[in-house]
């Protein structure tokens, strides 16, 4: 799965946690730019993002996610595992 496969399976899943439809992601995009990203919605987007790529992440994965090109290339590896 390329970037481009992950980024339109996750931007629904985004759309549908921060209730915005017209919510583009790319690389860059970060917590601060999004309404309502707080540690609760972020715990529930891990969890529908663990449950819709079947994968898992460790502490170390979270914390090295900054942005929306973090988390895609974290997923890439986990994925390539």
């Amino acid at each position: 799965m390329d970037k481009t496969e992950i980024l339109e399976k996750l931007t629904p899943i985004f759309r549908a946690i921060f209730g915005n439809n017209s919510l583009v992601l790319s690389d860059g995009l970060t917590a601060n730019d999004v309404d309502n990203w707080d540690s609760l919605t972020h715990m529930l987007l891990i969890t529908e993002i663990e449950n819709s790529f079947t994968i898992k992440f460790k502490l170390k994965d979270l914390n090295k996610m900054r942005n929306v090109g973090d988390m895609v290339e974290t997923i890439i590896s986990k994925l390539q595992a």
